[in-house]
C-alpha cells in the first residue's frame, strides 16, 4: 500500500476485513437470491484501478475492496496477516521472511502464489513504472524465493516501515506479464484477490463491483459495491432527501444540518490521519525563500478557516503529523500578525505601489490558488486566504478544477504557483517520500520541490533504525526544522464526519474508523432496497 495517498478520503484504504471461512457459492444465484447495494458517493473518479500506480484517494479506495496485501491494519490498527499465513523479522530486521496463504483464488480463478508477490515487487522496483513511493522497495536488496508459497526479502540496511510497505496490493502475473502496466487495459478491467469483483467502469459516472463468493475469508453479504462519481458535495447531500446514496463524506455544516435530513442515517465523526495545507511550487520565486513562507503563516489567520468554515470541528495544524500520531510534536505557534508578515517580505524585495498593491522585485505580483473541484470547504478556505492576503496587498487569483485535470495537468508537472490540498498520512510516521530531496521528480510526491539537507539526513536515519525512541527524537527535530523552514502552510487537521443509511447493521467505529469491517455488514431481509442483479450493475 503506499503509504500516502492524496486528499481527503478514508485515511490509507482501510476497509480490512475479518475472518470467516464460507463455502463457494455462484455468484450469479447468490447474489438473485438474497442481495443489497451499498451505494457509495465519490467527490472524484479513479485513476488507475491498480495499488502499485495508483496515488489518488478515489483510485486507491476502489482497490482496497479489489486487491489485498500481504499484510494489513486491523480495527486497532495493528499489522496482522492478509495474503500471508505468517512472517518472520530476522537478523535484526534485515530480513523478513514470508509464508503465505494457499487456496487464495484470483478473481478469474487462477492460483495466487510467489511468483504474483515477486513479479508485484519487480514492477514497484522498475524505473518504467510510473509509481512514487519506490523508494520503500528499493531498499531489498535480494528477493529469495523458497517455494510456491514463501519467500525471504533482505534488506541493504534496517527499515522501520518494513511490514507496512508490504500492506501494498498484489497484482496478478498472468494478467500483466505481456502488459504495459503504465497502459494496461486491466487498469480499468482489475483482477484481485480482495472481497469484491470488478463488474463495470463507466468513466465520470460510476464504478459497480460484485461481492467475490470465493473470498478467501468468506463471501461478503453486501453483494453489489456501487461507487457513484457526484463532484459537489453540496449535490451528495440532497440525495441523502431521496436515499439514493447510502454514504456520504460531511462537511461541518453539513453535520450541523437539521436532523430531519438524516432521519434515515448514522453519523460517525473522528479524527482522521491528514492534515490540510496551502503548498508552493518551491522552484518558482519568490516561494523558495523561507522568509516568504513565513510571512504567508503571519499574514494568514487558521483560526478564521477553522471557525468560519469547519465550524470549530478541526484542529489548527502546526506540522506534518496529526496529534493522535505517535510522531506528534506540539510547536511553537506563529501568531496572526499582519505587519510582521509585510516586514518580512519587504526584507526579499517586495514594495508597495500608490495603490497599496504589492509589488515584487518592483513588478506587479499576483498568486494564482487551485483547488480541487467539489471540496467546498477548501474552496472557501482559499476564499479566506484570498481575503486575508488582500488585507497586506497582495493579490490572489482562485482557480477549482476537475479533479484528474488538477492532479494530472498541475500537481504532477509542477503547474502551479500554491495549492490547497491535503495529505493521508500512514500509521507510521514515515514521511520519506513526501519531504525528501530525491521525491521531487515530476510525478513523485514531493511536487513541492521541498528541499533541506537536515530534513533529508534525519527522514533516512528515522527510518533504517527500529529505536522506536530516537525515532521520535528526529521526527520531533524534522517538525522544529520545518517550523523554521515550512514546506507550506499547515492550515488545519480535519475529521472525519460520515453519515450511513440505518438500514446496514454490523457498522463499528474503531480506532481504525468505518469500513475496518464493511465485509460482515448486511440487512435484514425486510429492510433489502435492492435485489435484481441485473438492475444493480446495468
Amino acid at each position: 500500500m503506499n503509504k500516502i495517498c492524496f486528499f481527503i478520503f478514508i485515511f490509507f484504504s482501510f476497509f480490512l476485513f475479518s475472518c470467516n471461512k464460507e463455502n463457494n457459492v455462484n455468484i450469479s444465484s447468490d447474489i438473485s437470491q438474497s442481495s443489497d447495494m451499498y451505494v457509495i458517493s465519490s467527490i472524484a473518479d479513479a485513476i488507475y484501478l491498480n495499488p502499485i500506480l495508483a496515488c489518488d484517494s478515489a483510485s486507491s479506495t476502489v482497490n482496497s475492496y479489489i486487491f489485498n496485501g500481504l499484510l494489513k491494519y486491523d480495527k486497532d490498527l495493528n499489522l496482522v496477516c492478509d495474503l500471508a499465513e505468517s512472517y518472520q523479522v530476522l537478523n535484526n530486521g534485515l530480513k523478513i521472511k514470508f509464508n503465505l496463504k494457499k487456496n487464495i483464488l484470483w478473481h478469474d480463478g487462477k492460483p495466487f502464489t510467489v511468483k504474483d508477490v515477486k513479479f508485484t515487487f519487480d514492477k514497484l522496483i522498475n524505473p518504467n513504472t510510473k509509481i512514487p513511493f519506490s523508494s520503500d522497495y528499493l531498499m531489498v536488496k535480494e528477493f529469495e524465493i523458497t517455494d510456491d508459497y514463501s519467500f525471504i526479502v533482505t534488506y541493504t540496511k534496517p527499515f522501520a516501515p518494513i511490514l507496512e510497505s508490504w500492506c501494498i496490493g498484489i497484482i496478478p502475473e498472468h494478467i500483466f506479464k505481456n502488459e504495459d502496466i503504465n497502459n494496461s487495459k486491466f487498469n480499468r478491467q482489475p483482477v484481485g484477490t480482495g472481497p469484491y469483483m470488478f463488474k463495470k467502469w463507466i468513466s465520470d459516472q460510476k464504478i459497480v463491483l460484485q461481492a467475490n463468493p470465493n473470498y478467501y475469508e468468506g463471501a461478503p453479504k453486501i453483494k453489489v459495491c456501487l461507487f457513484r462519481v457526484i463532484p459537489d458535495q453540496s449535490i451528495q447531500f440532497l440525495e441523502l432527501r431521496t436515499q439514493t446514496i447510502d454514504e456520504i463524506s460531511l462537511t461541518p455544516d453539513q453535520w450541523n444540518a437539521y436532523d430531519y435530513f438524516f432521519k434515515n442515517y448514522n453519523k460517525y465523526r473522528y479524527p482522521a490521519f491528514s492534515f490540510t495545507f496551502l503548498g508552493f511550487n518551491l522552484e518558482k520565486e519568490p516561494y523558495n525563500n523561507i522568509k516568504f513562507r513565513q510571512a504567508m503563516y503571519y499574514a494568514i489567520d487558521k483560526q478564521d478557516i477553522i471557525q468560519g468554515v469547519l465550524s470549530g470541528m478541526a484542529k489548527s495544524a502546526q506540522g506534518i503529523y496529526p496529534p493522535q500520531s505517535w510522531a506528534y510534536k506540539e510547536l511553537k505557534k506563529y501568531e496572526y500578525s499582519p505587519q510582521k508578515a509585510l516586514d518580512l517580505l519587504q526584507t526579499i524585495g517586495f514594495s508597495k505601489d500608490k495603490n497599496g498593491t504589492l509589488l515584487y522585485k518592483n513588478k506587479n505580483f499576483e498568486i494564482t490558488i487551485l483547488t480541487n473541484q467539489g471540496n467546498k470547504t477548501r474552496e472557501l478556505s482559499a476564499q479566506i486566504i484570498q481575503e486575508q492576503l488582500k488585507k497586506i496587498g497582495l493579490k490572489v487569483n482562485i482557480r477549482i478544477l476537475e479533479w484528474s485535470t488538477f492532479l494530472n495537468q498541475y500537481i504532477n508537472k509542477k503547474n502551479f504557483d500554491a495549492i490547497i490540498s491535503g495529505w493521508n498520512t500512514a500509521v507510521d510516521p514515515d514521511q520519506f517520500s513526501l519531504w525528501h530531496s530525491s521525491q521531487a521528480e515530476q510525478g513523485q510526491y514531493n511536487f513541492m520541490s521541498y528541499k533541506n539537507k537536515e530534513v533529508d539526513d534525519l527522514l533516512v536515519k528515522a527510518r533504517t533504525t527500529f529505536n522506536k525512541e530516537k525515532r521520535i527524537k528526529y521526527y520531533h527535530k524534522i517538525q522544529d526544522i520545518m517550523q523554521e523552514d515550512p514546506p507550506c502552510i499547515f492550515l488545519y487537521y480535519p475529521e472525519k464526519m460520515v453519515c450511513i443509511h440505518k438500514r446496514f447493521n454490523g457498522v463499528e467505529l474503531a480506532p481504525a474508523g468505518i469500513g475496518w469491517n464493511f465485509y460482515r455488514w448486511y440487512v435484514n431481509s425486510k429492510d433489502i432496497k435492492y435485489s435484481n442483479i441485473d438492475f444493480l450493475t446495468q
